[in-house]
């Protein structure tokens, strides 16, 4: 856990001399995302777009980004493969969290709700494949009694 005292700072131009106090990795994330959505929403006068058009428009920016990466890590079965570049899946994955943390800025959700609702997810998932979830359909056990 991060101390409330200790300080973050970003090597990045745009938040030079910013320091993030008591912020964990994830906090700053989202901090530095809003940041950045917030100046593209003055620069480019979208400040009339409703949150719900703006995670449309952030899906569909995700949709290509994800098409980014399924191109690098050679999906089409019918092709020679190519040398996987790990930094161009990388990168694309980053593009992907910028799109994910903007529409979970948009939707009012932060950092900790994030984290809350994933914790509380990744436990329903366990459960699912163990079967001691109320959801049927993801269980080991009745896959293995076919």
């Amino acid at each position: 856990m991060q101390d409330k005292n200790e300080t973050t700072e970003i090597k990045n131009e745009f938040f030079k001399g910013e320091t993030f106090r008591g912020m964990d990795k994830l906090d700053i994330i989202f901090a530095m995302q809003e940041k950045f959505d917030q100046d593209v929403i003055k620069n480019r006068n979208l400040g009339d777009i409703t949150p719900e058009t703006w995670i449309q428009k952030q899906t569909l920016a995700m949709l290509s980004e994800l098409a980014e990466l399924i191109a690098e890590v050679n999906f089409k079965w019918w092709k020679n493969p190519k040398p996987v570049n790990v930094d161009n899946v990388r990168e694309e994955l980053v593009d992907i969290l910028h799109f994910f943390v903007g529409m979970c800025n948009r939707s009012g959700m932060d950092s900790k709700e994030l984290f809350e609702r994933y914790i509380a997810k990744n436990e329903e998932n366990f459960k699912r494949q163990y079967g001691s979830s109320s959801k049927e359909g993801y269980s080991l056990a009745d896959r293995d009694k076919k």
